[in-house]
């Protein structure tokens, strides 16, 4: 099976249908906020179509509040059918560190091999979607790399702190660990993996991983992260970039709930923002991969120059005139088939020699 997403909707990270919430009436909204103006000149023209659709949404995530937070995620809820022919397992295991017990989906086991297999954590700035968003997707993938995937649905902000969703997550990789031989996976080759704020949790993971000394990861594999707290809010970024999905003003709203305090202060806990974490040293491979014109371009550049800078073997990749969530829109286009095989290229070739 081809790995190439054939949904043309706003399944942006665990957002979905909020496109559709975002016009008159819906959601319990009773009027259309006025859609952001975004420069297309520097969108890449295969996606620019995708672009001019997003903006319901991205005026939508602008406006996040507490009191527009419910309405949003109702109106993410829709689920997509699972796929066929790639089994997924719902289950229950138990939290972590008194926790509640925690939902996660195994997408591809099979007892009786030794395949490669991820730690999926979901998307949705810290606050919205859910891990059955991203199923039909991973099942995709996990049948294209013949791998196991288990992906987390953490609880989310602002009801739980950092602390919470870092130990559901962690809760789900002991999980993996655990039960390696029960679904067909090799513990010597597990990749912690997200994308957006999912990528900020997979970082979280892996220095998590590190630091207790419990599991070697092999791999990680963060989608334009969410690596930082100051991104448009201490810290003032390019006007070309978080025009589109992902903006400022949802960064500072996500960050906040995340935290638990205003972000870009000097009191933020480094334990809960990657890029705040002073050593880098120790991590697994990593592949970074962005949006030129994505709100989190520079905090994930930077990320890579300071793995890189401590030995840690890192692989970048910026693809230009592409926005938040580019992958999601526009299957067809060029740049979007080129940055998915990266992605499956870069898992490939950690597991088949170790080398990222």
């Amino acid at each position: 099976m081809m790995f190439d997403l054939t949904r043309r909707d706003l399944a942006i990270n665990g957002l979905a249908g909020l496109a559709a919430a975002s016009l008159p009436h819906s959601a319990g909204m009773a009027q259309a906020p006025t859609p952001r103006v975004v420069d297309l000149s520097l969108v890449d023209p295969q996606l620019r179509a995708a672009a001019r659709e997003a903006a319901p949404i991205t005026t939508m995530l602008s406006a996040l509040s507490t009191a527009t937070l419910p309405s949003v995620r109702a109106a993410g809820g829709k689920v997509s059918a699972f796929e066929a022919g790639v089994p997924v397992d719902r289950r229950s295991i138990p939290g972590g560190r008194s926790a509640p017990d925690v939902v996660i989906y195994v997408i591809n086991a099979r007892a009786g091999t030794a395949r490669p297999a991820i730690l999926h954590t979901h998307g949705g700035g810290f606050v919205v979607g859910t891990a059955a968003n991203d199923v039909p997707r991973l099942q995709a993938m996990a049948a294209a790399l013949d791998c196991v995937i288990v992906t987390v649905d953490y609880r989310l902000a602002p009801e739980v702190g950092y602390q919470g969703a870092i130990e559901d997550n962690y809760a789900g990789l002991r999980w993996l660990f655990a039960n390696a031989a029960l679904l067909g996976a090799d513990p010597q080759r597990i990749a912690v993996m997200g994308e957006s704020a999912g990528g900020g949790h997979a970082a979280l993971l892996a220095l998590a991983a590190r630091d207790r000394g419990e599991f070697r990861l092999a791999f990680q594999l963060l989608v334009y992260p969410m690596l930082d707290d100051r991104t448009g809010s201490s810290r003032p970024v390019p006007a070309t970039v978080g025009q589109i999905i992902w903006t400022p003003a949802a960064n500072r709203f996500g960050w906040g709930a995340f935290l638990g305090q205003t972000p870009g202060t000097a009191k933020v806990p480094a334990a809960a923002v990657p890029a705040r974490v002073r050593d880098l040293s120790g991590l697994p491979p990593a592949f970074i991969c962005v949006g030129a014109l994505d709100l989190f371009v520079e905090e994930d550049m930077e990320y890579a120059r300071r793995l890189i800078g401590v030995g840690v073997p890192t692989e970048l990749l910026v693809v230009p005139g592409a926005f938040h969530g580019f992958d999601n829109g526009s299957p067809d286009a060029r740049v979007v088939k080129q940055f998915n095989d990266a992605k499956l290229n870069a898992l490939r070739r950690i597991w088949a020699t170790g080398i990222a």
